[in-house]
């Protein structure tokens, strides 16, 4: 038999069968790879009979990855990050940070996480950023399939798996429409605020788990008025009366706050911070290693500095 290196197939069939894992589609992995979809079809056909065996089956509309097919997309990941790593280390013995840094953030992150990514390229201009965004189950879920160098929670998941630095505070705070009958109010009661219209985000979410986390303490029993599945759209929705909500303060502070108010609320601020993980078992790159030394260096105190 002949040695696997020998009949795996192409790097190029490899990033292409990631592309479709991750897409869960032939067309949109074509779009986003820029193939025609025979291409990339043919290319995977390619693949599963350098394989010998049939990587996915199509149920309908849905591809369905074979037990065969899931173990060449992991060897895929770890043979492609093997050629990256490499091409960031030749890069760095030349004397240049070159290489593509992957970032994948909770919703509420994203309000001040490119403030970060900004400094930082201003540092290394020759390091790409792939820059993903999700609720936090969404997060999770790339981080099980080790798809990032980072993720950045609120409420990491208890992963023994996962190596977390701690690097700034999150606050989540009261907030109402300008004007409201409670913004001029002190020491205002919880459940009575809670009781004016309260607005939520939707389950997976990092804000929404921490508030059901805090409510359960109190025994408070949480309701809501309406879930929402975005801070902007609960900013917007709290700015035209329909109701309170809580918020990370980190929404107010980069996102905007005009037309809101922060309310005096007892038992709130909730305190939650924000980390930054990694895999275990995933080695981290050149770049990898530059953005974490840069985060700990110099990123964390202009982010503070920025919240004052």
């Amino acid at each position: 038999m002949a040695r696997l290196h020998a009949r795996i197939g192409t790097f190029r069939q490899l990033e292409i069968l990631l592309a479709v894992y991750k897409t869960g589609s032939i067309t949109q992995a074509s779009n986003e790879l820029f193939l025609t979809q025979p291409t990339v079809s043919m290319q995977l056909k390619k693949l599963s009979t350098s394989v010998g065996a049939e990587l996915y089956n199509q149920v309908g509309r849905k591809l369905i990855f074979t037990e065969a097919g899931l173990e060449v997309v992991a060897g895929a990941r770890e043979v492609l990050g093997c050629i990256e790593r490499l091409e960031m280390k030749l890069s760095d013995m030349q004397g240049l940070k070159a290489g593509t840094l992957r970032l994948a953030v909770v919703t509420t992150a994203k309000y001040f996480i490119p403030h970060l990514l900004g400094e930082f390229i201003k540092h290394y201009p020759d390091i790409d950023i792939d820059f993903k965004v999700g609720n936090r189950q969404q997060i999770i879920d790339r981080m099980e399939n080790g798809e990032d160098d980072f993720y950045v929670f609120s409420h990491p998941p208890k992963n023994q798996a996962l190596m977390l630095d701690e690097f700034l505070p999150n606050p989540l705070v009261a907030i109402a429409k300008e004007g409201h009958p409670l913004s001029k109010e002190k020491n205002i009661p919880l459940q009575r605020f809670l009781d004016h219209s309260f607005l939520m985000r939707e389950s997976g979410s990092g804000t929404r788990y921490a508030l059901e986390n805090h409510m359960e303490k109190l025994d408070i029993k949480l309701s809501s008025r309406m879930t929402i599945e975005s801070n902007e759209a609960i900013k917007h929705a709290v700015m035209s009366g329909l109701g309170v909500s809580i918020l990370s303060s980190h929404t107010l502070a980069f996102g905007g706050s005009l037309g809101l108010c922060r309310l005096d609320v007892q038992d709130l601020p909730i305190m939650t911070k924000w980390y930054l993980g990694r895999l275990k078992s995933k080695k981290m790159s050149i770049v990898a290693e530059t953005f974490l030394n840069y985060v700990v260096d110099r990123g964390r105190k202009g982010l503070l500095e920025a919240l004052r």
